[in-house]
């Protein structure tokens, strides 16, 4: 969830800000930023980000220690997505940030860039050339339990599984994700779940243990009725830790909200998908829950 950096603690940075690519090893301390930030990140997610594109990852350093960072994944020729953009706290405000976005930027060459950002902070996107395309919430609680098994809902396991599950993330995504997909559906603790109705899958959903709880995402469905199959199902998953669900919501879509209220979870912090260009359509009916806010 990108945020440019806000004001400083009175830290002064020492020395040049050197920014460089990391490597996953790196990674930790970025995912130890974002949990101090309260996203709750994903306890395996880092892995997955990597598949995608290993050489999407930027950190800035001042004396060897890491002091801010931002990630541009490029999915194929035409379009990359911006997230983990952060600054250690005390050293905000003194352009460490623009430094490194700018660094991450580059990476994307030509091609459309996306992120979720604070929405109290578009204008500072906007002057880098963002342009809003909906906003999202994330939804958060103990979602109500139910009392039958969900119908149609089954493992998405093994190649098969991965290849259906990337075959209809096609028309929800942006771009083709397949390296992302392989490591996300068998990441430890992640739990993938698909719909087949008539042997045609009908959505597709994630659940995976986070910070605090778990979240749910992606959660890709043709109609309320398998989106919320998929929820029940994905939430009743002996694998699941205690504690809270989360779900990521886009606002524009009513049926998505609406099923998010009825489990019983409530909105909390707002953000906003903008685009610094025409993104490739997909099928926003079907985005019940969004992958990821680091990785769209």
């Amino acid at each position: 969830m990108p945020r440019p950096p806000a004001g400083t603690d009175g830290g002064e940075p020492a020395g040049a800000l050197v920014i460089g690519r990391a490597a996953p090893a790196d990674w930790a301390v970025v995912t130890g930023w974002a949990a101090d930030e309260g996203w709750n990140p994903g306890r395996s997610d880092a892995g997955a980000f990597f598949a995608q594109d290993p050489d999407g990852f930027f950190l800035g350093r001042l004396a060897g220690e890491p002091v801010s960072a931002v990630s541009v994944v490029r999915y194929d020729s035409g379009y990359a997505f911006l997230g983990c953009y952060l600054v250690r706290p005390d050293l905000r405000g003194h352009g460490l940030g623009l430094a490194t976005w700018t660094a991450g930027l580059a990476h994307a060459g030509g091609r459309v860039v996306g992120l979720d950002g604070v929405p109290g902070q578009q204008g500072n996107y906007r002057r880098s050339g963002f342009r809003l395309a909906h906003r999202s919430a994330r939804f958060t609680g103990s979602p109500v339990p139910v009392t039958e098994s969900p119908a149609g809902v089954v493992p998405l396991t093994g190649p098969d599984g991965a290849a259906a599950a990337a075959a209809y993330d096609r028309g929800c995504f942006p771009a083709g994700r397949r390296r992302f997909l392989d490591a996300w559906l068998t990441a430890e603790g992640h739990h993938a779940l698909g719909r087949v109705v008539d042997g045609r899958l009908t959505g597709y959903g994630v659940i995976r243990p986070a910070r605090d709880g778990s979240r749910i995402g992606p959660l890709f469905a043709d109609t309320a009725e398998d989106a919320a199959a998929l929820f029940d199902a994905l939430v009743a998953a002996p694998e699941r830790p205690p504690g809270p669900v989360a779900v990521d919501v886009p606002l524009s879509h009513p049926a998505a909200v609406a099923l998010a209220g009825a489990r019983g979870l409530t909105p909390g912090f707002e953000t906003a998908r903008m685009y610094t260009g025409p993104a490739r359509p997909v099928a926003t009916e079907r985005i019940f829950g969004i992958t990821t806010l680091e990785l769209g």
